[in-house]
């Protein structure tokens, strides 16, 4: 068995514990391993604009916000933007900065009829340390995946 393939049992069977609606539930390790292994696979990031300019952003990564910024309102035009970005039936991980508003997104994608959503746990930044600081736990920079700054 191939190690994408593992890695998307793994996902597949956390969403099953975790009784979601889509795919599957990534570690950001894991995300970052498909987003390299896998053909066509598409990491999505939901965080606003300006978390991607002020705390950095992950190379490669379609950066469509699900809520904007400073309003944090809902991005009514998510799914049409998500529909001229990636296919329907392209493998899409979902990430923002800990892992809600790209759990939202992952459902929503799925009942617009993309087949193959998964959300990134812990998001970009981490959950929160006993000092209310993210980036120090986990997540995708704490884990020191690649990301930039612009």
């Amino acid at each position: 068995m191939g190690n994408i393939t593992k890695i998307l049992q793994a996902a597949q069977q956390r969403a099953q514990e975790m009784k979601l609606s889509y795919q599957g539930a990534l570690t950001p390790n894991e995300a970052y391993e498909l987003m390299n292994q896998a053909s066509g696979a598409v990491l999505v990031d939901v965080r606003t604009t300006a978390e991607t300019i002020w705390v950095g952003q992950v190379p490669g990564a379609v950066e469509i916000e699900w809520m904007g910024y400073p309003s944090m309102r809902p991005n009514a035009h998510f799914l049409a933007q998500l529909e001229q970005e990636v296919s329907k039936e392209a493998l899409v991980a979902f990430i923002c900065r800990s892992g809600q508003r790209s759990h939202h997104a992952a459902v929503a994608a799925t009942q617009a009829g993309y087949v193959n959503c998964f959300n990134v746990l812990e998001g970009f930044e981490g959950d929160l340390n006993d000092e209310g600081h993210r980036n120090v736990l986990n997540g995708w920079r704490a884990l020191g995946l690649p990301w930039e700054q612009t």
